[in-house]
């Protein structure tokens, strides 16, 4: 019986796959193209983006925001983070992916953001990586604010930022080589489309 009914159900399968879902398949492969070519063609316009940052695994305290901003010229990146040991000092980098599902190490970011393959440095260094953003200093309630110029960077076009992620390291960048010695990553977020400013 069992084998008779197997085959079936196979058939039966195959056939809905094939021809069932059909209509409904191409109108949503029809909207996700549509998506895509006005993703696309916004890209070259989208000047300001966003991060929320979000504590790792025994870090739940430490939270912020961080604003991009194409100035023509560069990025210029804000960031409010609280949570932090105060008066401390954490390494601070865009990475490659803006993928903070491993929300225990943070290790689904990848490495810096680096697609000039330059050595690490500060940011500004001629020959630093793209997502090299430097130090965040806590003061004494354990809040950071920092603003510094990305020169190589674009929010969308050539060394695009949006989409990327942004980790706080559990310990100061030394900017020695490869990527600092910053220790692990305490903190997390994916780089979005922001709100154009009024």
């Amino acid at each position: 019986m069992l084998r008779t009914i197997k085959p079936v159900l196979l058939g039966m399968a195959v056939g809905l796959v094939g021809f069932g879902c059909t209509s409904d398949q191409t109108h949503h492969d029809a909207t996700a193209s549509r998506s895509v070519v006005r993703a696309a063609d916004m890209g070259e316009d989208i000047k300001e983006a966003v991060a929320m940052v979000h504590g790792t695994k025994g870090n739940e305290k430490v939270m912020g925001v961080v604003h991009f901003s194409d100035t023509g010229s560069g990025v210029k990146v804000v960031a409010d983070i609280d949570g932090l040991a105060p008066d401390s000092e954490h390494g601070f980098h865009i990475h490659e992916f803006g993928d903070c599902t491993d929300m225990e190490k943070a290790m689904s970011t990848g490495g810096h953001y680096n697609p000039e393959k330059h050595q690490h440095g500060k940011p500004g260094e001629a020959m630093s990586h793209v997502g090299d953003m430097g130090n965040i200093k806590a003061d004494a309630q354990g809040h950071a604010h920092v603003e510094v110029t990305l020169s190589a960077a674009t929010i969308s076009g050539k060394n695009a930022i949006l989409g990327r992620g942004v980790i706080v390291h559990e310990k100061v960048d030394n900017f020695s080589q490869p990527v600092g010695a910053a220790g692990g990553r305490i903190a997390c977020g994916v780089i979005g489309v922001a709100q154009m400013k009024k």
